[in-house]
C-alpha cells in the first residue's frame, strides 16, 4: 500500500511537471507565432533596404523635381549627352568639337541612346518623350543616391541624425536644380554617393570594397575628374588596409582593367579607332588648362563665391556641423577641402564642378540640425523656405527662354505645311539652346560656331566673336544674296537694343529682309552682355507668304 501510494504520488508530481512543460512549450509557440508575421511583414515593406513609404516618397519628390525644373543651366546637359544620343540612334544631330577631338566618351550618352532606341522600336519616339524620359531616368538615379545617403547615416549614427541629413539633402536648392539634369556632373554625384554607401567607414554595415571601387571606376570613365574627391578616400582606405597588396592586386587592379576595357571597346565602336578619352580629357582641361577659352576666374573663386553659392543658406549649418561632427567624419571634410583646392588651381571654374561634394556637406548640416535645441523650428523653417524659393526661381524662371523657344521650332516642324522650305538660324552665343534632341526633325538649322583654337593663335576669334563685334555688318556680308536667307531667325533681345558706342542693333537688316517678329519668350531677369531678358523669333515673309 505504501509502495502504491508512493508510486501514485510520483505519478502525480510527474503529471504536474509534464503539464508545466506543455504550458511552457505552448507559450513558446505562441511567442513564435506572434513574432513570425511581424518579421515577414517588415521584409515585405522593405525596398532598397528602406521602408517602402520612404522610398516611394523620395522617388515621387524627384519626379516632381524633374517637372519643376524647366530652365537651362549649361549647354553640356544637351550637347554632350542628349544630342550625341540622338545622333547615335537617328543618324542626325550635331557633334561638337569635343567629339571630333575625342575628348568625350560614349558611355554616358549610350545610356540615353538605349532609351531612344527602345522608344524608336516601340514607335513612341515623340519629341516630348525624347526630352523627358532621359531626365526622369536621371531623377530616379538621384532618388536612389538620396536613399543611400540616408541609409549610410542611419548605420553610422542613428535614425534621428539620418533624418536631418536626409532633410538637408532634399531641400538643397542646388541639388534640386541639378539632380534631374542630363549632365555628367549629375551622374558623377550619383555614383559618388552610392559608392560612399559601400565605402569602409567605421560603423558602416554595408562595406564592400568591390562595389564601391567599381562605382568609382565607372564615375571616372564617365567623367575623369570624378577621381578628384576620391583621392583622399582611396588613400585612407589603402593606408588602413592591412592586406594592401591583396587590395591592389585582387580588387583595384582587376576592376580598373575591366572598366577601362569597357570604355575602350565602346569608344572604339563609335569613334572607329582606339581612343583613350580619359587621357585626352585630362590633357585638355587639366594639363594644358585650355578650358580658360570658355572663361577664367581668380584662384579663390570657389572659396569666396562658388562654394558659398552652391551651399546657399546651408552654409552656417555646415560650418556649425564641422565643429560638432565626430572624428570619423574628418575624412569627409578633408575630401571637400581637397576638391575645392584642386579645382581652384584650374583657371576655368564652374558651380557644377563641385556638385559631387555637396552630399558630403549635407552630413555636417544634418549634424548641426540634430544638435540645435531652442532655435530648431525657426532654423528648419528658414532653411526650407529659403532653399525652396531659390529652387523654384532657378527651376521655373531663370534662363527658361532657351527651352521655351524650342517649342516654336517644334511647331514649325510639325504644324507647318511649308516645313520643307523652312530653315532656322539661331543667332545667339553658341550652344545657347538645345538642338535636334529637342526638335527630332531633320530641319536645316544653323548656329554661331565657337570652337576653341587648338593651334595657339593669340588673335583667334570664333564666328560668334566676330558676329558680336558688329552684328549688322556680319549679317550683310554673310547674306548678300536673298536666296541664302533663313526663313526664321532666333535672337536675344540685346540685338535690338540701341546702346551708345555699340553696334549691336540689327533692325535695319530685319526690315530690309522682310522679317517679322512672331514670338517672344521671356528668358531671365539677369541678362549678360550677349544675351537679353527676352528671346525673339522672326519669320521672313514675302507678300504675306512664307518664303
Amino acid at each position: 500500500m505504501e509502495r502504491e501510494g508512493g508510486g501514485g504520488g510520483s505519478l502525480f508530481f510527474r503529471g504536474l511537471q509534464n503539464r508545466s512543460q506543455k504550458k511552457m512549450k505552448l507559450r513558446k509557440r505562441k511567442s513564435t507565432l506572434y513574432l513570425g508575421p511581424q518579421k515577414s511583414t517588415g521584409r515585405r515593406r522593405d525596398l532598397l533596404g528602406e521602408n517602402t513609404s520612404l522610398v516611394l516618397f523620395t522617388i515621387a519628390l524627384r519626379i516632381c523635381n524633374c517637372f519643376l525644373v524647366q530652365t537651362s543651366f549649361v549647354p553640356d546637359e544637351y550637347w554632350q549627352s542628349l544630342e550625341v544620343a540622338h545622333h547615335m540612334v537617328f543618324n542626325y544631330g550635331y557633334l561638337t568639337w569635343e567629339w571630333t577631338e575625342r575628348l568625350r566618351g560614349y558611355i554616358y550618352p549610350l545610356i540615353f541612346a538605349s532609351i531612344y532606341k527602345i522608344l524608336h522600336l516601340l514607335g513612341k519616339d515623340s519629341v516630348q518623350l525624347l526630352i523627358w524620359i532621359p531626365r526622369l531616368a536621371q531623377a530616379l538615379l538621384s532618388a536612389v543616391a538620396d536613399l543611400r545617403l540616408y541609409s549610410l547615416m542611419k548605420q553610422l549614427e542613428n535614425q534621428q541624425v539620418a533624418r536631418w541629413v536626409f532633410f538637408c539633402q532634399l531641400c538643397s536648392w542646388f541639388t534640386w536644380y541639378c539632380c534631374t539634369r542630363t549632365l555628367t556632373n549629375t551622374m558623377e554625384t550619383v555614383l559618388t554617393v552610392i559608392a560612399l554607401f559601400y565605402y569602409p567607414l567605421e560603423g558602416s554595415k554595408s562595406m564592400n570594397s568591390v562595389k564601391y571601387s567599381s562605382l568609382v571606376a565607372l564615375a571616372f570613365i564617365i567623367r575623369p575628374t570624378a577621381v578628384i574627391p576620391w583621392v583622399p578616400l582611396l588613400l585612407r582606405h589603402f593606408w588602413q588596409e592591412q592586406r594592401k597588396l591583396d587590395l591592389f592586386l585582387h580588387q583595384f587592379l582587376p576592376i580598373g582593367f575591366v572598366t577601362f576595357s569597357l570604355s575602350l571597346i565602346i569608344d572604339r565602336i563609335f569613334f572607329g579607332q582606339w581612343t583613350l578619352v580619359q587621357y585626352n580629357f585630362l590633357k585638355f582641361n587639366v594639363l594644358q588648362d585650355l578650358g580658360t577659352f570658355y572663361g577664367s576666374h581668380p584662384w579663390h573663386w570657389y572659396f569666396s563665391q562658388g562654394f558659398p553659392a552652391v551651399l546657399g543658406t546651408h552654409l552656417p549649418f555646415f560650418i556649425h556641423g564641422c565643429f560638432l561632427a565626430s572624428k570619423r567624419y574628418r575624412i569627409f571634410l578633408v575630401t571637400v577641402l581637397w576638391t575645392l583646392l584642386v579645382y581652384s588651381m584650374l583657371s576655368h571654374k564652374e558651380f557644377r564642378f563641385i556638385y559631387p561634394v555637396l552630399p558630403f556637406c549635407m552630413v555636417f548640416c544634418g549634424y548641426s540640425l540634430n544638435h540645435l535645441k531652442t532655435w530648431k523650428k525657426p532654423a528648419l523653417s528658414f532653411l526650407f523656405l529659403s532653399n525652396m524659393l531659390l529652387a523654384l526661381y532657378t527651376g521655373l524662371v531663370h534662363q527658361r527662354g532657351t527651352l521655351d523657344v524650342m517649342t516654336n521650332i517644334q511647331e514649325l516642324c510639325y504644324n507647318n505645311p511649308n516645313v520643307s522650305s523652312a530653315s532656322v538660324f539661331i543667332m545667339m552665343p553658341c550652344h545657347s539652346t538645345p538642338y535636334y534632341s529637342h526638335v527630332h526633325y531633320p530641319l536645316p538649322m544653323r548656329f554661331l560656331q565657337c570652337p576653341p583654337d587648338l593651334s595657339g593663335k593669340s588673335d583667334y576669334l570664333t564666328e560668334a566673336d566676330i558676329f558680336y563685334l558688329n552684328p549688322l555688318k556680319w549679317l550683310y556680308r554673310e547674306f548678300h544674296n536673298d536666296s541664302t536667307l533663313p526663313t526664321h531667325l532666333i535672337i536675344f533681345s540685346v540685338l535690338e537694343e540701341v546702346k551708345e558706342h555699340e553696334k549691336k542693333e540689327i533692325s535695319p537688316f530685319l526690315i530690309s529682309s522682310n522679317y517679322e517678329r512672331t514670338a517672344v519668350c521671356f528668358h531671365t531677369h539677369l541678362p549678360e552682355d550677349r544675351t537679353g531678358s527676352h528671346i525673339y523669333v522672326y519669320e521672313r515673309k514675302l507678300k504675306g507668304k512664307l518664303n
